[in-house]
């Protein structure tokens, strides 16, 4: 157990005033229990929580409980998975960037228990993606992928319909990184780790972007994954800063998070009201846990 400073940041006419409290949050799953690839967190309707890497690249782990994970599959032809995210059904979807695909686990396969690598599937590829890599999802089932070129900090951002139909919503971005969409799914928001920004794009029913526009932008340290809580909320991981930030849907900065960890990769919402926040340590390759206000949008 640790104590942890929440640095409350309140926008006034002179500038940011900055207010602490204390709260209590905990290492979930302790130093090395994961690779430092850990990243992807996600909770399914059971309450479990996945993250990818555990042991040893290209697994997937499964957390049942503080201390406890396990590997529940390991991936096929050399894939790694990045972003993993639930669908309302309970299916599993997994961004493999080396491969260039999005992947599938059946809710009804992971209600089977054991191994299970035989039952993972390709649910959509695309050639031209450099690497997915994190995803968010529509209540509809529509997907987004992230698709950063970090050799040429560039990216791509990609939409997955329910059938697997892959399309090209906007090329040439920068580093796209963290993705998520707001609880009433009329917002997408995209970051890009390298230049430090997020984007806000309008969404309709059928997943289209519009009206793209600077919802926030930081001066340093990297921005990784995201996730939104059930107000509307924008938590993101500040790779190097060792803090969750969390902003507001007016995109203003109303606290940190402060980590043990200098390196966030990504977050999840879990826990039985939903209120705690998982956040996968890429150095430590551990899963910190805080307690928060609000639950999450989805786990």
């Amino acid at each position: 157990m640790r104590k942890v400073i929440l640095s409350l940041f309140l926008l006034q006419s002179s500038g940011y005033v900055a207010a602490n409290t204390v709260v209590d949050t905990q290492d979930w799953i302790t130093d090395g229990v994961f690779t430092q690839g850990i990243e992807g967190p996600a909770v399914d309707d059971a309450g479990v929580l996945y993250a990818v890497n555990h042991q040893q690249q290209g697994t997937i782990g499964k957390v049942t409980a503080q201390g406890k994970a396990e590997t529940l599959l390991t991936l096929k032809n050399g894939s790694i998975g990045n972003g993993i995210r639930f669908d309302k059904q309970g299916n599993m979807y997994i961004a493999d960037y080396v491969n260039h695909n999005v992947l599938k686990v059946t809710k009804s396969a992971l209600a089977q228990g054991g191994d299970l690598s035989q039952s993972v599937t390709v649910f959509a590829h695309d050639n031209r993606m450099d690497q997915p890599n994190d995803l968010a999802s529509m209540d509809n089932g529509i997907l987004f992928a992230s698709d950063p070129n970090w050799q040429a900090s560039s990216g791509n951002l990609w939409r997955i319909n329910t059938s697997g139909e892959v399309t090209l919503l906007e090329a040439d971005m920068g580093t796209t990184n963290g993705i998520e969409v707001s609880p009433d799914n009329k917002t997408l928001y995209v970051n890009e780790s390298v230049q430090r920004k997020v984007w806000r794009y309008e969404l309709d029913e059928q997943g289209n972007i519009s009206n793209k526009q600077l919802f926030i932008s930081f001066t340093d340290f990297g921005l990784d994954g995201m996730r939104t809580d059930n107000q509307g909320n924008l938590y993101i991981a500040r790779y190097g800063a060792g803090v969750v930030a969390v902003v507001s849907p007016q995109g203003k900065l109303m606290k940190e998070i402060k980590l043990k960890g200098k390196h966030p990769t990504n977050v999840a919402f879990g826990g039985g009201e939903g209120k705690r926040l998982f956040i996968t340590m890429q150095k430590r390759g551990a899963i910190e846990m805080a307690e928060v206000e609000f639950a999450g949008r989805e786990k």
